[in-house]
């Protein structure tokens, strides 16, 4: 298969999986093995991808052209194939756990939940392979429409509320921010193509490329930088399985990748370093770093906690990227994956304790580590891959973010990242003592009456947690495309 017909492909096959998922709706165990054959598939054909890019090849496809400089146009490029192997890869596992969690909590509407899944994925895909704005426009779209269905799961007030909320923000952000700022600098350039270097050099003024700059990162809100966040938290009224997708797999993955492609093939990093302008960037990244974090340290509901962690989280790579250097560029592409990985773990034993144990509140874990020892285990590596702990993934992408600050003296980010690490060990460390160090509120009776999740739920989060251990030890792959992008040896 050429790598042209490969790029189609991983468009199509989540799709043609829809499809044959909503036609299995009466037979559960056809559907959900269509799912992971689906999805093994699809991480399959990106992976075939990755040696192509590796060699310094460009696989693309034009499909569409709508009128001279504007098309529907795909290209693999370092940090698409990055996101492109954490969304396809993370889809397998995803799956996996969603089959335990949503047997084991009888949700209803399971045949439209993996379907919309789907779909997710396929833009997803979309969205890593983008050749240009609008390719990447239209499949971010389509990302925010087919989750919809996912947040507003339950079918709740609560849930439709938050519904109206997510569709407020990113679709009104999208359009009013971001395709305003496509359209600027199609005007201004006569291309949306992404381009090494960037596009816009030279092209606009000073104070112009720090409005374009503001149009962008808060036109594109699912990388929740403040105070285009609220969504976020609202959005974890939805399964669990459905928050992990926002937070690790393709929804706030697709912010920050959109952020950071922009910075480096529209602005351009050599282009805009020193501009004035942008300097505003780093204190939005800053502030949304800290002020999510003691959020998040005063949520007793672990979802809350869990998402306010990913609003600071998200904001690193925003921060790494505004450094404007190349080690901070590398860390961002590599924060994209080690954040994916973290919090996956994290968000499926948030999904495994509230199986098993209903519990939902910080503050009712005392002791539950020795009921549930694989997933508070799990639960304790996500933890320190989030912090930037050794031996977890997390630390590998925090200092070369810390190394671009420290070796251009940018010392306000330093600062920023000290903090940040300081607060969210706060936030998670104290949930796995409480697991493990003190007793269970409730001795006896069938309020301990519990023990692991279902198999396939521990066997998700726990192959998610020897990832994140994995990676640590051998992150070259993603070490050489985050390189590649950042243009260093």
């Amino acid at each position: 298969m050429t790598p042209a017909a490969t790029i189609i492909a991983a468009l199509v096959v989540p799709l043609i999986g829809a499809v044959l998922i909503a036609a299995a709706h009466r037979a559960p165990n056809a559907r959900e093995t269509v799912t992971l054959v689906t999805a093994a598939l699809l991480f399959l054909l990106v992976v075939s991808l990755t040696p192509a890019v590796l060699a310094g090849g460009r696989p693309g496809v034009t499909l569409l052209a709508v009128m001279p400089g504007l098309a529907l146009k795909f290209e693999v490029e370092p940090l698409g194939m990055l996101f492109g192997l954490i969304a396809s890869g993370l889809w397998i596992v995803n799956s996996l756990y969603s089959i335990g969690y949503m047997r084991g909590n009888n949700e209803a509407h399971q045949t439209r939940y993996y379907v919309c899944f789907a779909g997710a994925l396929a833009s997803a895909m979309g969205i890593a392979f983008a050749g240009n704005l609008l390719t990447l426009f239209l499949f971010y779209e389509a990302l925010t429409l087919i989750t919809y269905p996912l947040v507003t799961h339950h079918g709740t007030p609560e849930a439709m509320r938050a519904g109206r909320l997510y569709l407020g923000l990113l679709v009104g952000s999208s359009i009013v921010f971001l395709l305003f700022a496509i359209i600027w600098t199609w005007q201004t350039t006569g291309t949306i193509d992404f381009v090494q270097g960037g596009i816009l050099g030279g092209k606009v003024t000073n104070a112009a490329t720090g409005v374009l700059l503001a149009l962008y990162v808060f036109g594109i809100g699912k990388a929740a930088v403040m105070p285009v966040h609220r969504w976020l938290p609202a959005a974890m009224v939805a399964p669990t399985p459905v928050s992990a997708l926002l937070h690790a797999v393709a929804v706030v993955k697709a912010g920050v990748f959109s952020v950071l492609k922009i910075v480096v093939y529209v602005f351009g990093v050599d282009a805009i370093a020193g501009v004035t302008s942008v300097d505003w960037l780093p204190f939005a990244a800053g502030f949304t770093i800290i002020a999510a974090s003691i959020v998040a340290l005063r949520s007793d509901n672990l979802k809350r906690r869990l998402a306010y962690s990913t609003v600071s989280q998200l904001s690193y790579v925003v921060l790494a990227a505004a450094l404007l250097t190349p080690w901070s560029i590398v860390g961002a592409a590599l924060h994209i994956a080690t954040h994916a990985l973290g919090k996956i773990t994290l968000f499926f034993a948030a999904g495994a304790i509230y199986t098993a144990a209903h519990k939902t509140e910080v503050s009712q874990l005392d002791g539950i580590g020795r009921r549930m020892p694989w997933t508070m285990s799990a639960f304790a590596i996500g933890s320190l891959s989030i912090i930037g702990l050794p031996p977890a993934v997390g630390f590998v992408s925090k200092w070369y973010i810390l190394s671009g600050a420290m070796a251009t003296g940018q010392w306000g980010a330093v600062a920023v990242l000290v903090a940040g690490t300081l607060l969210s060990a706060g936030y998670l460390l104290p949930i796995v003592y409480r697991a493990f160090f003190l007793s269970p509120a409730h001795a006896g009776g069938h309020h301990e009456a519990y023990g692991e999740a279902p198999l396939t739920m521990v066997v998700a989060l726990s192959a998610s947690a020897f990832g994140t251990v994995a990676l640590f030890f051998y992150p070259e792959a993603l070490l050489a495309l985050s390189r590649q992008l950042a243009g260093v040896g």
